[in-house]
């Protein structure tokens, strides 16, 4: 089942989200509406505050943003061909590498996208969806999609990371999104 994502201004969004276990209700079903959700909404990632659950749960598909690229152009990451994969309770370990600028969008945030830094590299210790713990290190696309939606179950968004007179500048376009004044191909959640 498609599930609503919640817009920018939505309580959820700015929450520290809590940790699991394996008795969470209807996990399974969860995750499948997960991934149907950011399928459904053209995203490679998606985290459980993004559909009002604050929980330590997000999905990510790198590979498509390999799917979408030159062949010339994915060349420069080394993450080719990009992960698939569910991620509970993570924890970041270390961030290596230098940083450096993509362009990054958000579900949440719609039509609206910046220049983000991020580190190369991020060592993550995490539980996959059988509850199997692994320390994995990640890096080029898939360690920003990581680290983009491990944001978000830190209660941090991406626009957090731009500075403060780009944030002024969007102002107008983030308090329309919170009104519900943005149209979008995929279903919202608005705070009334």
């Amino acid at each position: 089942m498609i599930l609503p994502i919640v817009a920018y201004g939505h309580p959820v969004l700015r929450e520290v989200a809590k940790p699991i276990t394996p008795d969470y209700p209807q996990l399974d079903k969860l995750i499948e509406d997960m991934w149907e959700t950011m399928y459904g909404s053209n995203g490679v990632g998606l985290a459980a505050p993004q559909v009002n659950r604050s929980i330590r749960l997000f999905v990510i598909d790198s590979t498509q943003i390999f799917d979408n690229m030159e062949d010339d152009e994915q060349e420069d990451y080394p993450d080719k061909p990009g992960v698939k994969q569910v991620f509970i309770n993570a924890r970041i370990q270390s961030l290596n590498g230098k940083e450096w600028s993509y362009n990054e969008g958000c579900l949440s945030i719609p039509k609206i996208r910046e220049d983000i830094l991020r580190n190369e590299e991020v060592v993550l210790e995490y539980q996959d969806e059988n509850f199997d713990t692994h320390t994995k290190t990640f890096n080029g696309i898939t360690a920003r999609v990581i680290l983009h939606e491990y944001d978000h179950i830190e209660g941090k968004l991406f626009i957090d990371r731009i500075s403060l007179l780009k944030r002024k500048l969007i102002k107008g376009k983030l308090d329309d999104i919170s009104k519900g004044k943005v149209r979008v191909d995929y279903r919202m959640m608005f705070q009334r």
